[in-house]
């Protein structure tokens, strides 16, 4: 897999980029395309809508100079908090923000920011396929920077930390369920030290907010098939942290002497068939589920009450209302854990095509 000069030129044909670039050498300040909209141009030629811009400097008053070249009468959000500020551009957002160094405490994933240099902004990022970036400025316009042969990584299909795994980790436990959510998103592996770092660190999960956690699950549930996602999670000892519930589904349940599938791979064989008919997330999971517990009654073979069914129906009604309404994990990790208990309870032993017939 490989991607020319030319080819890159071409995906900054976009006006955009061209008022940037002349921005640059205006202010002469230094900018960079980098992020997913490089990464997953790479990758699969796709061109995101979302672009992010590096530049060597304060990214509110660079994407400020950028409108007014754009269209002055126009305003830009501006989220001083975190130091970035972001434009429309016909169909794009384009979000700004200056390179930073970072340093972590303890008992916090939120860094002490200070302005940095271009390396310094590569060092702090999680990932190397998230370390390219393309240079907007005049005298190498078009370049791709590759610091940490993170092409290399993308053609070898690995998910691997630029700089000493432990620290990323230690620095941001979140980086641990994206690094899960990436492989499962692109079904690339985690390299094998990255992949023995997370284990070694999994106490840090602790400090993260469980609205953080709630995105990155809600994240792998949108992937094609989120099993190979909740896998891993089980893989790297995180499952049993966050949802312990569900990862307490394994083992193969006896009913009336008769043993039935293996709840846990069984439940997430549920979730894949209803990923696969559907592009939402937990909240249009529920509903399927709660209007195919509706509609269909028990069938003779199931060892599965009426009385049982229809108590499964009235939670799973209360878990999509909830859904509609998530703001914390607490409501969101309960979701999850009881809607798919329950159906795992209801659909272990019977065709999940004849009953989910979507």
């Amino acid at each position: 897999m490989t991607i020319n000069k030319k080819e890159i030129l071409t995906l900054l044909e976009e006006g955009i980029f061209k008022t940037i670039m002349n921005t640059s050498h205006e202010l002469n300040i230094d900018s960079y395309v980098v992020g997913g909209f490089v990464r997953d141009y790479y990758i699969n030629k796709e061109i995101k809508k979302d672009i992010d811009i590096l530049c060597i400097g304060s990214g509110i008053n660079f994407a400020i100079n950028v409108q007014n070249s754009i269209d002055s009468t126009k305003k830009i959000k501006i989220y001083k908090r975190f130091g970035t500020a972001m434009l429309k551009w016909k169909d794009y957002t384009v979000e700004f923000v200056g390179a930073r160094k970072e340093s972590y405490s303890e008992d916090t994933r939120k860094p002490e920011v200070k302005p940095g240099t271009f390396m310094d902004d590569m060092n702090r990022r999680d990932f190397t396929i998230n370390t390219l970036a393309i240079s907007l400025n005049k005298e190498n316009y078009g370049e791709l920077i590759d610091t940490f042969n993170g092409i290399d990584d993308i053609n070898k299909g690995i998910i691997k930390t630029p700089t000493d795994s432990d620290k990323t980790f230690l620095d941001d436990p979140l980086r641990m369920l994206r690094a899960v959510r990436f492989s499962s998103q692109l079904k690339y592996k985690i390299e094998r030290n990255t992949f023995e770092s997370i284990k070694r660190n999994l106490n840090r999960i602790e400090i993260l907010s469980g609205e953080r956690i709630s995105e990155e699950l809600n994240k792998i549930l949108m992937q094609d098939k989120p099993s190979n996602g909740f896998i891993l999670l089980d893989k790297l000892n995180i499952l049993k942290i966050i949802l312990p519930e569900l990862e307490s589904l394994k083992g193969i349940e006896k009913v009336e002497g008769k043993a039935h599938k293996d709840n846990f791979y069984h439940t997430l064989e549920v979730v894949d068939n209803i990923s696969s008919k559907t592009n939402y997330g937990i909240s249009k999971i529920l509903k399927i589920i709660y209007t195919k517990l509706k509609e269909n009654n028990v069938s003779e073979n199931t060892y599965i009450s009426r009385e049982r069914h229809q108590k499964c129906l009235i939670k799973t009604k209360n878990y999509l209302e909830n859904s509609k309404k998530v703001k914390n994990y607490d409501v969101f990790a309960e979701d999850i854990r009881l809607a798919l208990n329950e159906i795992s309870k209801i659909y272990g032993n019977i065709d999940i095509e004849d009953i989910l017939d979507i």
